[in-house]
């Protein structure tokens, strides 16, 4: 009895598809209205992943770096233990997570934008590692704020947890979101909406997503998802007329209803993993993806149930998968993940460029005023001027590893490396 139970073990391990899908919560009296602060930050802010506007694009006043081989550093701050998160700032403040490795210990850092001096450290979990891919982080997930907590997003001893912590550094509240079991770690970060902070899990085990409420952490509603490992981070748009919360990875690309995460419409592709955003314009979603499958799709947004066959606009067999597609000006721009520069026409899919820069890319193009920048993995910044043609005006590089995406606020450039945090501000620096 003892050998049949062991072998029914084994199977049970080994099979990877007998796992229970994760325990659903559904909330019908909930309202994503119903909280008590509002979403409010100083101005120059840049609150989450990708900004503002979830894509990218500055939309503040733009001013004139000089852009050159020789940037002008304000300051540097030395990083303690590495994380791939992009910082993000409110006001003046800058945060970025952090892992120690020696300490197992996961940490958020805050720093005074003005000079770069450390405000304070709160650790957030000791113990508990995962295992990761050796491109990934234990710290891969940029925080996000709603003006007044910031929230983490960590995998922690086979679960996810969220942690909100107020500007001054304490923890105001820690919840486990759901189950988590890591094949190469986590790098999705949490997404607001109204009252609630929404976070993806989609894992090696059972997939799920969750909306818990900003000011208290309770779960409002939570959804099971495919056990299929995926590693993007959604994007909230108001789109085809109403708000859609879009998804990629485990087969599909998926519109959720951020108010109790019931399902609007879905389509198959663009590939089974993905670890970037999806983007936006006007009513077509931009979705790709590149393991092991390689797309991108262009979705209208404005269906219901699986639209596979009637709502696909175009597709492209381009591996864009970790870095994401950025768009302007009507055209979708992307350097994948080889180091090749990608442009598209966003109406009809024409591929405009496909042009070889060098290295390889994880971090996804930020555009400035009439430039992109992208750092590649070994640490060089690339600036492009915003033309299919990907014509690259100068690189510059500082110390450690470029991971991270590169954001603006306050007319500065803040880039995270693996080793340090900079600020770099206009002008050319002095000799």
């Amino acid at each position: 009895m003892r050998l049949f139970c062991g072998f029914l073990g084994m199977l049970v391990l080994f099979s990877g598809c007998r796992q229970e899908p994760v325990e659903e919560i559904h909330s019908p009296t909930a309202s994503a209205d119903d909280v008590a602060h509002p979403i409010e930050f100083p101005p120059g802010s840049w609150p989450w992943w990708r900004g503002p506007d979830r894509n990218n694009v500055v939309t503040e006043n733009v001013v004139d770096f000089q852009w050159s081989s020789q940037p002008n550093v304000a300051w540097s701050a030395k990083i303690q233990g590495l994380g791939h998160s992009s910082p993000i700032v409110v006001g003046d403040k800058v945060l970025i997570t952090t892992a120690d490795e020696k300490q197992e210990s996961k940490s958020l850092l805050c720093y005074d934008a003005a000079t770069g001096k450390p405000q304070w450290t709160r650790p957030i979990h000791q113990g508990g590692f995962m295992r990761t891919h050796q491109k990934n982080s234990q710290a891969s997930s940029t925080p996000a704020s709603d003006g007044k907590y910031v929230f983490t997003a960590f995998m922690v001893k086979d679960s996810l947890y969220v942690t909100a912590v107020d500007l001054a550094g304490q923890i105001v509240w820690q919840k486990e979101a759901g189950p988590f079991r890591s094949q190469h770690g986590y790098g999705s970060s949490p997404v607001i909406f109204d009252s609630y902070v929404i976070v993806l899990g989609d894992s090696d085990g059972p997939g799920f997503l969750a909306a818990l409420r900003r000011d208290t952490g309770e779960i409002v509603w939570r959804i099971s998802r495919s056990n299929q490992p995926s590693y993007g981070t959604p994007i909230l748009a108001d789109i085809a007329g109403k708000t859609q919360l879009l998804v990629g990875g485990t087969g599909h690309t998926i519109s959720y209803n951020p108010e109790n995460g019931q399902e609007i419409w879905r389509v198959s592709g663009p590939a089974k993993t993905t670890a970037n955003t999806p983007n936006v314009a006007g009513d077509l979603v931009i979705s790709s993806g590149g393991y092991p499958q390689n797309g991108v799709l262009a979705i209208r947004a404005d269906g219901t149930g699986d639209v596979t066959s009637t709502n696909l606009a175009w597709n492209a067999r381009e591996r864009i998968y970790v870095p994401s597609p950025l768009i302007n000006a009507g055209k979708v721009f992307a350097v994948n993940d080889d180091g090749i520069g990608l442009c598209y026409d966003i109406e009809t899919g024409e591929r405009l460029t496909r042009q070889r820069i060098g290295g390889n890319f994880s971090a996804s193009l930020t555009l400035y005023g009439d430039h992109m920048l992208a750092p590649d993995e070994q640490g060089t910044m690339h600036i492009f001027r915003a033309t299919s043609d990907f014509d690259e005006i100068t690189t510059f590089r500082l110390d450690g590893n470029g991971f991270a995406s590169p954001v603006f606020a306050g007319g500065k450039l803040f880039w995270r490396t693996s080793t340090h945090l900079y600020c770099l501000v206009p002008g050319t620096p002095a000799p």
